[in-house]
């Protein structure tokens, strides 16, 4: 016997529908039900929250702070940006780069003022960051890029050069062993970061041999408890504000610039595209909830994002956020365990780290011969000027200005005028093109017979376009010099902007007009 179709309809029905608890699952990322993704991100959050201790005390140290303000600061901003950030698994701490800026602040005025100015710093990277300052990186040459990632590089191992000098002679070997441990315990396995079983082995032969070597706890006294809130200690006047603004504005760029050049490093490494308007915005929640912390501000870390992503994997915000708390679990609950990790075996991971960071192909004697003596000398440009003033705002604007300077020089003889005879000889005709802009307008003026030519004078601009009032300045030159000599000239061709532009600036841009 047949089934009945409304046997056949309920059968269909049944298998086709779709549970609510189904559909929720399909709405997850993948790797929330992937154990290894889980294990990945979790050993890569500790493993950075290990190398931040270090790191965070250092920078304390140069804003003139205590190291516990350091740490709270790299507690933090991780937790905040995992939230609200825009580049998943990067990784924003407490850095140099903003210590070095509010350091005078701190200096000068005391620590509220510093406090003060970063909770002001973060709602000028809000403020930029809702009016598109992100949108600014598309004018950053590949060349400025590549000097960025070979200048931080090159700044990651001078940072470790201090910890090498006027130490036990133990520490040349531990470093040694690390590095070794590093390069070779992947061709075992993969399951547990390279960096973290370092760490692991040198602290326990530290410790179980009684080796006497710098230590985390050497650099300063861990915290003990958590963060509290509680609004900067300072008078809320407008006097205040005009002292803490010039600090806090130059620290809102140098950390958007920073977090940004590594958002777009880290879209690199891992193939994937980061909201960077939202990370110019997260940027300035997790500095101003910092600020509200008592801690000193910060941005993303290079070298840290590169420990997570490249050397340990990660791929999500899990392990941001699990960096931040493993930080202040550490400190808190295993103080005196962390205290006792070696700073070699520490500096071991930062080496590795900056290693991995240089783009050694870009210095490579094939890509070198290949590569435009312009591109070069941007590049390295970039990263003298990152390595001398050990600020990357200041190497990759000089690049990225040398670049613009090398473009415009490129481009300003690309515009061409040529002389088309005219049979009647009652006209002549020139043909300009080219882009014309204030680089290569400043030649077009010369480049007319305004002497020898009949009293009618077309300039056909059908194969030009029209950049700036630079280039309307130098047609209305030619029209003058032209009407000089009782000449007239027309000009044709335009194309809409061109017409547009030259509408509206012809003739009003000289005196008496």
């Amino acid at each position: 016997m047949c089934p009945s179709t409304t046997g056949s309809a309920s059968l269909s029905s049944a298998a086709t529908a779709v549970s609510p608890a189904a559909r929720l699952r399909g709405l997850k990322p993948d790797w929330i039900s992937d154990p290894k993704a889980w294990r990945t991100e979790v050993l890569a959050g500790l493993v950075v929250a290990l190398a931040l201790i270090p790191e965070a005390i250092s920078f304390s140290i140069i804003a003139g702070v205590d190291p516990a303000i350091g740490l709270f600061a790299s507690f933090t901003m991780a937790v905040v940006i995992s939230i609200v950030g825009g580049r998943r698994a990067m990784i924003s701490a407490a850095t140099g780069a903003v210590a070095l800026v509010i350091a005078p602040l701190n200096r000068e005025h005391g620590f509220g003022y510093l406090v003060a100015a970063v909770v002001l710093a973060g709602v000028f990277q809000v403020v930029l960051g809702a009016l598109g300052v992100a949108k600014l990186m598309r004018f950053i040459p590949r060349s400025v890029m590549v000097g960025f990632v070979n200048s931080l590089a090159v700044l990651i191992f001078m940072a470790q050069i201090p910890e090498m000098r006027d130490v036990p002679w133990a520490v040349y070997p531990l470093i040694a062993g690390g590095l070794a441990l590093m390069v070779l315990f992947p061709k075992l396995t993969t399951v547990i970061p390279a960096p973290l079983v370092s760490i692991v082995i040198l602290t326990v032969i530290t410790v179980g041999a009684a080796i006497a070597v710098p230590t985390v706890g050497d650099k300063g006294e861990l915290p003990s408890s958590l963060p509290v809130p509680g609004l900067p200690d300072v008078p809320f006047t407008l006097d205040t504000l005009t002292t803490i603004a010039p600090y806090a504005f130059a620290m809102a760029l140098v950390g958007l610039m920073e977090s940004l050049m590594t958002a777009k490093l880290v879209d690199d490494i891992t193939d994937t595209r980061s909201n960077k308007t939202r990370e110019s915005i997260g940027q300035g929640i997790a500095n101003i909830v910092t600020g509200f912390f008592g801690g000193m501000g910060g941005c993303a870390m290079i070298g840290q994002t590169m420990i997570n992503v490249k050397v340990s994997g990660a791929r999500t915000r899990v392990s941001t956020f699990l960096a931040g708390a493993f930080l202040m679990v550490l400190c808190i609950a295993f103080g005196p365990v962390v205290s006792d990790i070696p700073m070699a075996a520490l500096v071991a991971v930062m080496i590795m780290v900056s290693f991995a960071t240089f783009d050694w192909h870009s210095i490579a004697p094939k890509t070198l011969r290949r590569m435009p003596a312009g591109e070069i000398a941007v590049m390295v440009i970039t990263v003298a000027a990152v390595v001398t003033t050990h600020n990357l705002a200041v190497g990759v604007v000089l690049g990225s200005v040398t670049a613009m300077v090398i473009f415009a020089k490129r481009v300003a003889h690309l515009a061409e005028v040529t002389a088309v005879v005219d049979p009647d000889g009652g006209t002549a005709v020139y043909r300009v093109t080219g882009e014309l802009f204030f680089a290569s307008s400043n030649d077009l003026v010369g480049q007319f017979d305004y002497v020898t030519d009949p009293d009618k004078v077309i300039i056909d601009l059908s194969s030009a376009h029209i950049w700036d009032a630079s280039s309307v300045a130098a047609l209305d030159a030619i029209e003058t010099k032209y009407a000089r000599r009782g000449k007239t000239v027309e000009i044709t061709g335009l194309n809409t902007p061109s017409a547009r532009l030259h509408g509206r600036l012809s003739g009003e841009l000289t005196a008496g007009h």
